[in-house]
């Protein structure tokens, strides 16, 4: 709890507005942004309890002097991420970017709007109030996940490094954030590179109805700073000019290149944590106590202490602040639902490809063919082209991960790219999955292009939270406004005898989520022309290879060329049974094949190279023709991608059929290490000619 002698003197305040060089303009602004959030916050209350809006609201009352303290620090080129508690946030960012009267209602109006989910909100009532973000204006969005904007602050402010601009990221974040795994990862990550960040704690005492007290040995958040080597500091987070002192002096602390600082704000939600939170945790007298300390009250003593508010100012403030709230509750109400068709807009970027590149991978395969491409690379050689060749056309494209810099990764592949392009564009992270993929979203959505390795697939879902939901849902949720071009790069696959944790093909996991595309090359033509196109793409893309393919050799044209998500590859054609598959399962399809041809069976093999976008028009028109169907995958048969091949077909094309569709697909079983059990529990040739013998019978 605070102290009451926090409550300060004349000379205080007096010391403060002229550390700051503060304007009584200024002093005016910050006490009007707090009584604009206040009415917002007492109004989306009130439509709660009568029960006219819908949806979780997390009110930002009390909290008020830390969003507008810390964003008056800042430039207005300057960026923040914010929370699910984040109305104050986007208040005080967007209404600093306004510039004249009219900007700022309309800023308002576009708030109340967002709430009430109508199509003239921020993000057309896609994302709500706990994902209000003006991405336009530098405001990276606001998350419904518990320290999920960590990472993401640190991507953008690492692409302030890269780009070379002195622009600062502060990060919001609530104490509950503060024992995440993403905070340790993002804080240390930040000060190990001295980025322009500024991490902002707002300590409200309670993780939803559990006191600080109760879940952290140490009283002060700042106090973990030390473990990163980077300052920390307490401040009274209901006084505004305590605030943004504090918050100023580490802005220019980041600006001037000395990295990034950690600001507690010790501060107080008046409302639960969210509408359904009676507070019963809590005593009417701390509610009174910092009642008593309302940001309100203390900005206006603050102003009165020094004679900088006039008789009547502060009235006047309340009546513009009510006809405002007015003004933006009769547009919200005369504001139209969405359309129905929005419903599937803004899923994703619009693709760049162009009929030439769909001509131009065509003629290639067709020269691959027929044996016309005499230059032979290996799978991984193809990889390391790819990357080098969009590094040299495209600046903004850096890569990073584990183990990829100076030594060059596991196998030297990168050796050569950190020697021509140096440790800022081939970079080598701590072991933090979460934070090299959410560092991905928020270097994309700075203007970066970054392709972010993970080693094994397997250790992708400790970064699923940054990747599917900051990642893949965000042009969704802030309403077609931001792009997010971002490759994940990570291997799969069993073959090498390393046992459960590093053989699984989880690629069913991610073609789940919408606004995230998923890669599966099969050879060095596809690595090669799929990472290029992955790469300046305008998504995030999960770019999965194969363990066992990096050795793979095969045909690769010198020229430049991409290839189109949302083509597959008939490898090879036949009339009797359609096999279809992907990754290194193309290779032994191909080889079950050729088996197959001297028992008279034609089997057409088609590699769908990506799973999201699908070519499922290709199979259609395979199963027409052969009137058989074998689907065949690494993946664990309960829950693999074939199924949904299988299913789209069932759909689609069940009256071609001639027999019932099989799938060859891995155990149910985790990947064991010894050879001879994983060697039964992942398809092999044999179960592919049993499969494709099955449906001719």
């Amino acid at each position: 709890m605070l102290a009451k002698e926090e409550v300060k003197t004349f000379e205080q305040v007096s010391a403060m507005i002229e550390e700051q060089h503060l304007t009584k303009e200024e002093l005016l602004t910050m006490l009007r942004q707090v009584m604009e959030i206040r009415a917002l916050e007492d109004n989306i209350s009130d439509l709660l309890s009568k029960a006219v809006l819908r949806g979780a609201s997390h009110l930002y009352a009390g909290e008020e002097a830390v969003a507008v303290g810390a964003v008056a620090a800042l430039r207005d080129d300057d960026l923040i991420t914010s929370t699910h508690r984040g109305h104050g946030h986007a208040h005080a960012h967007g209404d600093k970017a306004a510039k004249t009267p009219q900007d700022k209602q309309s800023h308002y109006n576009k708030m109340m709007a967002e709430v009430l989910g109508r199509s003239t909100g921020y993000c057309k009532g896609k994302g709500g109030s706990m994902h209000i973000a003006d991405v336009k204006h530098g405001n990276l969005g606001a998350t419904g996940i518990v320290g999920g904007n960590l990472p993401v602050a640190v991507g953008a402010a690492l692409a302030q490094k890269l780009q070379g601009t002195d622009r600062v990221v502060v990060c919001f974040f609530g104490d509950g954030a503060s024992n995440e795994g993403n905070f340790h990862e993002a804080l240390n990550m930040a000060s190990l590179w001295d980025l322009g960040i500024v991490f902002v704690a707002e300590n409200n005492m309670y993780g939803m109805s559990v006191p600080w007290a109760n879940v952290s040995k140490l009283p002060d958040i700042a106090s973990r700073a030390c473990a990163y080597g980077i300052p920390g500091e307490v401040v009274d987070g209901m006084d505004v000019l305590a605030v943004r002192g504090a918050v100023a002096r580490a802005v220019e602390r980041a600006r001037s290149g000395q990295g990034p600082s950690l600001i507690e704000a010790k501060t107080y939600r008046y409302y639960g944590h969210s509408h359904s939170d009676p507070r019963a945790y809590r005593t009417r007298e701390e509610e009174a106590y910092y009642r008593g300390r309302d940001p309100i009250k203390v900005q206006r003593q603050n102003m009165d202490l020094v004679k900088m508010l006039q008789p009547g100012e502060f009235e006047g403030l309340e009546q513009a602040t009510r006809q405002k709230m007015d003004a933006a509750m009769v547009f919200s109400n005369d504001s139209p639902e969405p359309k129905v068709e929005e419903l599937t807009t803004d899923v994703f970027a619009p693709a760049k490809f162009t009929p030439a590149d769909y001509e131009h991978d065509r003629r290639l395969r067709q020269a691959l063919r027929e044996g016309k491409v005499s230059r032979v690379l290996s799978y991984a050689q193809a990889l390391v082209e790819a990357q080098a060749e969009e590094m040299r056309r495209d600046p903004q494209v850096f890569l990073f991960g584990e183990d990829i810099g100076l030594y060059g990764g596991a196998y030297g592949a990168t050796r050569g790219l950190f020697a021509e392009f140096g440790q800022w564009r081939v970079i080598d992270t701590p072991i933090s999955e979460a934070t090299i993929g959410g560092a991905a979203v928020g270097a994309a959505m700075a203007g970066m292009r970054p392709v972010a390795e993970i080693m094994y697939v397997d250790f992708t879902p400790l970064a699923m939270d940054q990747i599917a939901n900051q990642g893949a849902k965000n042009r969704y949720m802030f309403g077609g406004e931001t792009t997010v071009p971002m490759v994940i790069r990570t291997e799969g696959g069993a073959g090498r005898g390393i046992a459960a944790h590093h053989s699984q093909s989880l690629e069913s996991l991610w073609t789940h989520f919408p606004g995230v595309y998923v890669v599966m090359p099969s050879t060095p033509y596809d690595a090669k022309g799929l990472l290029k196109a992955a790469i300046r793409d305008d998504n995030p893309v999960m770019f999965i290879e194969h363990k066992m393919l990096y050795g793979q050799k095969g045909p690769v044209p010198e020229e430049d060329y991409v290839i189109p998500f949302g083509v597959a590859d008939i490898k090879r054609p036949g009339k009797d049974v359609t096999l279809v598959t992907y990754s290194r399962m193309v290779h032994k399809a191909l080889e079950a094949a050729e088996t197959l041809a001297r028992e008279g069976i034609d089997v057409e093999v088609i590699d769908l190279r990506t799973l999201k976008p699908l070519d499922i028009d290709t199979v259609i028109a395979s199963v027409k023709k052969t009137g058989r169907l074998v689907g065949a995958t690494e993946a664990y048969e309960n829950t693999s991608f074939i199924n949904e091949i299988f299913a789209q077909v069932n759909e689609l094309a069940f009256d071609w059929l001639d027999a019932p569709m099989v799938r060859v697909a891995a155990a149910n079983v985790p990947v064991p290490r010894a050879e001879v059990l994983e060697d039964l529990a992942i398809p092999n040739v044999g179960r592919l000619l049993e499969a494709c013998r099955k449906v001719v019978r």
